[in-house]
């Protein structure tokens, strides 16, 4: 039987690779789900990484660990291409729901995903606002903080 997918959003992916709060929750659900999320995920998790490393929070060595990992990783992952229907729906989130723009695409991203196949895969965060959004749109939000 193929592994069910959960839409992640970036906020939970870069507890995979970096040690944060609920990086322990974040591993089990990528352990019993694949990825799905939106293409921008990529230049999301290498911003924050990069982020990291500004902070002094992890090392370059651990960033260099860290996108070697990712690149692994990235050929089991089921990315959503950013086309005109996304983002067409994504200004209308971002309207009625008053989120970020990259929320606004990850949200988009998932609701377009569930019409086009009639699958409605759970939707994994650890951003607040963004949870209280993609409930507000009928996503099952699971909740990672």
């Amino acid at each position: 039987m193929a592994t069910p997918s959960a839409y992640f959003d970036t906020s939970v992916v870069v507890k995979r690779y970096i040690n944060e709060p609920s990086s322990i929750r974040a591993r089990e659900l990528f352990r019993r789900f694949r990825l799905l999320s939106s293409a921008v995920v990529a230049v999301e998790l290498s911003a924050a990484i990069r982020r990291r490393v500004n902070l002094g929070d992890i090392t370059d060595a651990g960033m260099t660990a860290a996108l070697r990992r990712i690149n692994d990783d990235r050929v089991r992952w089921d990315l959503i291409d950013i086309a005109p229907p996304i983002l067409s729906r994504a200004e209308t989130v971002a309207m009625q729901l008053g989120v970020s723009a990259l929320d606004a695409i990850h949200i988009a991203s998932a609701l377009i995903f569930a019409d086009e196949s009639g699958r409605r895969p759970p939707f994994v965060t650890a951003d607040g606002r963004q949870r209280e959004a993609a409930a507000r749109v009928n996503l099952e939000v699971v909740w990672v903080g």
